[in-house]
C-alpha cells in the first residue's frame, strides 16, 4: 500500500511538472521555482577565457578601452609591442589554446570543490568559444585554436565529475553592425537579437545542455528589445534542459535585482544582510581583472584566508559564490589560482558540512564578533554552524546570537571531541576552543562549530 501510495504522489507531481507552461511575461517566469540543486551546490568556478586573453593586458574590455575610450595604458601597450596597422582581430590568430587540457580543469574544479562551472563562451567582444553558425571566422574554430573549447569542456566536467555544467554569453557586442545599426535606430529595430544574440543562445543550449545560462552585456537596453522573456519561456517549456538549468538576472536593465532565477545585481554583489530571493557573488581571485594579466603580481590576488571569509559571508546571507580565474591564451590555469582553489577544496572537505545544503539561520554573523563569524544552519537536523574566520589568542570564543538549552552540544568540525562551553552573565556563550599544534587543526584559515540543540533555532 506505500509503494502505491508514493507512486501515485510522484504521478501527480509529473502531471502537474508537464502541466506548466509559462508564458513570455516576467510574471510567469519569476514563477518557476529555481531547482533546488543550484541552492545546495553554493560554490562555482567562473573562466573568462577569449581573444582577450592574447594580449593579456588590463582586462576583457581591452578592445574597446583601447579603440574607443583610448586608454593612455592600453595605446602605449600597443605602441611599445605591437606594429602600425595591427588590429584586434589579428589577436585572434594567437589565441592557439596550445596547451589546453579540459581533463586537467575538470580534476582541478573536482578538486576544489566547487559544484558547478561557468565557462564564458562569449564575451563583449564577440568571439565564441564554439562553431557558432552566426559567428562565421569570428570564433574558435574557424580561427585560433580550430576547436570546440565548449564541447570539449562541457564532456570533461560530465564525463569525469558530478560538476554541474554552464555558459556565460554576453548579449551585446561592442562592435558588431548590427547591433549598432540597432543602437542608431534607438532600439526600435532588432536585427541583431534575432539574427545574432538569440540564434547563439539557443546553438549553446541544444548543443551544450548547460544547466546555467549566465547573461551579461544586457544594461544599455530594456529585457523586451532582447526578447528575453521570448527566449526563457522555450528555455522553462521545452528546451532540453527546462527542468534543471537556472537563470541570473541580466536580461535587460529593468531586469536586473527584480527577474530572472538568482540575482547578481552587480558584479562582486554582497547585501549587508540576509537576502530571501537566491542571489550570486561573481568575484575574482585576481583582485584587479576577470581576466588573466599578464603582469599580475602575488599582492592583486586575494589570499585563501579572505576567499574562505568570503565563501563563509556569502553562504551565511543566502547566496551562492562563483569565483573566477582566467585562464591563459595557451588554456592555463596559472599556478597561484590552482593552489588557491586546491586550498579551498581542502578546507571544504572538512567543513563543507557547514557549507553546502545549508541555509541562513537567523542570524548572518555575530552580534559581538561582527564580520569575523558567520553562521549557516540545517534547520532539518536542528544545527547551527558557526564559521569562525580568525582564531582568539586565549583560545576562547565569545558568542551573542545563540541561546543555549540544558542539551546543547558543540563540537569543531574535523575533531571528534566534544568542547566545553558556559554562559557569562547567563546571557554570552563561551565556548572553549581545542588547544592543538598547527599540524593537528582540522583545517588552517577558518574553522566550523557544530551547535546542536540550540534553543533559538
Amino acid at each position: 500500500m506505500e509503494k502505491l501510495t508514493k507512486l501515485f504522489l510522484l504521478l501527480i507531481e509529473f502531471c502537474i511538472a508537464i502541466s506548466i507552461r509559462y508564458e513570455p511575461n516576467w510574471k510567469s517566469i519569476d514563477s518557476r521555482p529555481l531547482p533546488d540543486w543550484y541552492d545546495k551546490s553554493k560554490i562555482g568556478i567562473f573562466l573568462h577565457w577569449g581573444v582577450f586573453s592574447v594580449p593579456a593586458f588590463e582586462n576583457a574590455w581591452f578592445w574597446y578601452e583601447w579603440k574607443t575610450a583610448k586608454d593612455p595604458a592600453v595605446l602605449q601597450f600597443m605602441k611599445n609591442n605591437y606594429p602600425p596597422g595591427f588590429t584586434y582581430a589579428d589577436f585572434a590568430s594567437q589565441f592557439h589554446a596550445t596547451f589546453y587540457n579540459p581533463d586537467i580543469w575538470a580534476e582541478l574544479f573536482q578538486a576544489s570543490g566547487a559544484k558547478y562551472v561557468v565557462l564564458v563562451t562569449k564575451h563583449h567582444e564577440g568571439f565564441t568559444l564554439w562553431p557558432s553558425e552566426v559567428s562565421w571566422n569570428w570564433n574558435a574554430y574557424d580561427v585560433g585554436p580550430h576547436k570546440d573549447l565548449v564541447g570539449a569542456l562541457a564532456d570533461s566536467i560530465r564525463n569525469r565529475t558530478d560538476i554541474h555544467f554552464g555558459v556565460y554569453h554576453s548579449l551585446f557586442e561592442f562592435y558588431n553592425p548590427l547591433y549598432l545599426q540597432d543602437v542608431a535606430n534607438n532600439y526600435t529595430t532588432q536585427n541583431y537579437v534575432r539574427n545574432k544574440a538569440l540564434p547563439e543562445l539557443y546553438e549553446l543550449v541544444n548543443r551544450y545542455k548547460p544547466e546555467v545560462v549566465w547573461s551579461d552585456g544586457d544594461w544599455n537596453e530594456n529585457s523586451s528589445y532582447w526578447n528575453a522573456t521570448e527566449f526563457l519561456a522555450w528555455l522553462y517549456n521545452d528546451s532540453p534542459v527546462k527542468d534543471t538549468v537556472v537563470v541570473n538576472d541580466r536580461w535587460g536593465k529593468d531586469a536586473w535585482c527584480h527577474h530572472g532565477g538568482f540575482w547578481n545585481c552587480h558584479d562582486r554583489y554582497m547585501p549587508g544582510k540576509i537576502i530571501k530571493h537566491k542571489w550570486e557573488n561573481c568575484m575574482t581571485v585576481d583582485t584587479l581583472a576577470w581576466t588573466h594579466r599578464r603582469n599580475i603580481q602575488i599582492q592583486d590576488v586575494m589570499t585563501i584566508e579572505k576567499l574562505v571569509a568570503e565563501i563563509a559571508e556569502t553562504v551565511s546571507k543566502g547566496g551562492n559564490i562563483l569565483i573566477n580565474v582566467g585562464p591563459t591564451a595557451d588554456g592555463v590555469i596559472i599556478p597561484v589560482f590552482e593552489e588557491r582553489l586546491r586550498q579551498m577544496g581542502q578546507w571544504l572537505k572538512v567543513n563543507g558540512e557547514a557549507i553546502y545544503e545549508t541555509q541562513p539561520w537567523t542570524e548572518h554573523t555575530d552580534n559581538i564578533t561582527t564580520g569575523q563569524v558567520w553562521y549557516t544552519t540545517r534547520p532539518q537536523e536542528k544545527v547551527v554552524y558557526a564559521i569562525l574566520t580568525f582564531w582568539p589568542e586565549n583560545n576562547q570564543i565569545i558568542l551573542g546570537s545563540p541561546v543555549t538549552t540544558t542539551k546543547t552540544r558543540i563540537t569543531m568540525l574535523g575533531l571528534q571531541t566534544t568542547l566545553k562551553w558556559s554562559l557569562y552573565m547567563n546571557k554570552f556563550l563561551v565556548i572553549e576552543l581545542p588547544t592543538l599544534p598547527i599540524n593537528k587543526m582540522p583545517s588552517q584559515w577558518a574553522w566550523a562549530l557544530k551547535m546542536e540543540n540550540l534553543k533559538n533555532l
